[in-house]
């Protein structure tokens, strides 16, 4: 095993993390579950065009409308469920709200507080992006779960 520098860090933050043996097996496996994610993720970029909003937006709206039970629903909770920058959020808020999708609402304790909702074409873009996206996971998912359990059992199909 050798140790590398672990991804994400901050720049002079180090943490070495020891690195196993990859085999040919893994590798596959590995490319096998991307490339369904991929297929995917190509599948909902495509459908939010579609719709006539960018992806990212409709990643908001499905974050915003999916926040856990105890999520304010906060331009910094959705930033943290997108792992974007504050200032991203906010542009993605902007236009949303630009196309009557979302609204900002003053906190009613702390009217500091700006909170977002969804409007109702807001929530019918979304229901309808979400139907088209339940019905593709339906298709594909089970070749995202093969692929996800090779990873985790360590096989690629081949090893029988």
């Amino acid at each position: 095993m050798r140790a590398v520098r672990a991804p994400g860090r901050a720049s002079g933050a180090t943490k070495s993390i020891a690195v196993a043996r990859v085999s040919d097996t893994d590798y596959r496996s590995l490319a096998a579950f991307r490339y369904e994610i991929r297929k995917f993720l190509a599948f909902s970029e495509r459908a939010a065009r579609d719709a006539g909003i960018e992806p990212q937006q409709h990643q908001l709206l499905l974050s915003l409308r999916g926040l856990p039970r105890d999520a304010r629903p906060t331009i910094g909770a959705i930033a943290e469920r997108l792992v974007v920058r504050h200032h991203t959020a906010v542009a993605l808020v902007d236009k949303l709200e630009a196309r009557g999708l979302l609204q900002r609402v003053r906190g009613a304790e702390d009217r500091r507080e700006v909170l977002l909702s969804l409007t109702a074409d807001g929530e019918r873009m979304l229901r309808e992006l979400s139907t088209l996206h339940r019905r593709q996971l339906r298709t594909v998912g089970p070749a995202m779960v093969v692929a996800l359990q090779r990873i985790l059992e360590g096989t690629d199909g081949d090893e029988r």
